[in-house]
């Protein structure tokens, strides 16, 4: 049985519900369930009935699909339903047959684009995938990826990215660091961005009435779609990071030519891995002369500070005395 977008939609709808301990989730409550999933994504879609909804209950409850261990507890006349291990999730396990054909089929596509301009990245891609899936047997596990596998707020990626797509204008209960407390915002999602190991996601803030508001995912409490009007933004997402480095571009700063200077124990590093898209660079005497051009942020000076004596910052005096300052504080702190 092959699992097509509208079907992983159910699926993962029903996993919500039978991992949910707090609810009781009867047969009707379930097709509701799956259904607002599937209207929230496409709001033309019809749903689905009674009979489609046993129909996925059986094939994840099939070695074909995840082999969920169902438990049915009656309650009055009516039975509701929810996992015997309320730890389980499909997201959990390992590739059913069908996921992992589909995958296949779709390397098989990828693959012939490999070598090709601006395709670079299929040659990393797929052997992070069958590597990641285990779609090729072997031995032992021979790659290793970086993540964070602790790293909350996840969950709110689908949503948002489908609020996006759908430009619809979402509630976010969100909790800042300096809140005790979470709090609403009213919301209109416009683009997504990974930075650091850790997701954002960009948008229009009525708090703030600003078009460039950002929120970390991790600090997402819950994420809810309201029915008001979307407010666009035509932003080219790739200009905006342009001049920038990590998710931070202040409203006053200007591009400003940083000049670097990296000892020659670091050098090959810096020309293998650049700062910045604008890197330039030239040998001097005491090591490798870089400049890149950007908007001084807080993550540019913690990019900095993170090569600790093997980097001399030689311009601007200002961004200059930001880092000598950094440097002081934490001397001091010793």
């Amino acid at each position: 049985m092959a699992i097509n977008k509208n079907a992983l939609i159910r699926y993962q709808a029903l996993d919500r519900c039978f991992r949910n301990t707090g609810r009781l989730y009867f047969i009707d409550d379930l097709l509701e369930e799956c259904n607002k999933a599937l209207m929230e994504l496409d709001p033309s879609n019809a749903g689905i009935q009674r009979r489609q909804l046993f129909d996925d209950i059986k094939f994840m409850e099939s070695e074909q699909g995840w082999s969920i261990d169902l438990d049915r507890v009656r309650h009055g006349r009516k039975v509701y339903y929810r996992y015997v291990d309320p730890k389980f999730s499909i997201n959990n396990q390992p590739l059913n047959d069908a996921e992992a054909e589909q995958i296949m089929s779709a390397l098989q596509i990828f693959s012939r684009f490999s070598g090709a301009p601006q395709f670079e990245w299929v040659n990393e891609m797929i052997p992070m995938l069958e590597s990641k899936f285990g779609l090729i047997k072997r031995d032992k596990e021979v790659m290793s990826f970086e993540s964070n596998l602790d790293l909350k707020g996840l969950e709110f990626l689908s949503p948002l990215f489908n609020a996006i797509v759908n430009k619809r204008v979402v509630e976010v209960t969100y909790q800042d660091f300096k809140s005790e407390e979470p709090y609403p915002i009213e919301f209109h999602p416009y683009y997504l961005k990974q930075y650091n190991a850790r997701w954002f996601v960009f948008g229009y803030c009525e708090v703030n009435v600003n078009y460039y508001w950002n929120l970390a995912l991790d600090r997402i409490h819950k994420v809810q779609e309201l029915d008001l009007e979307y407010k666009e933004n035509n932003e080219d997402w790739d200009d905006y990071f342009s001049d920038i480095v990590g998710v931070t571009r202040p409203l006053d700063e200007d591009v400003q030519e940083i000049m670097l200077v990296f000892n020659t124990r670091l050098a090959p590093y810096i020309l293998t891995k650049p700062l910045h898209q604008s890197q330039k660079f030239k040998w001097v005497e005491d090591g490798l002369e870089v400049r890149i051009k950007v908007i001084p942020n807080y993550e540019l000076e913690k990019l900095v500070l993170s090569f600790g004596e093997d980097v001399l910052v030689v311009s601007p005096s200002t961004f200059r005395q930001k880092i000598e300052n950094r440097i002081k504080s934490m001397a001091d702190r010793y």
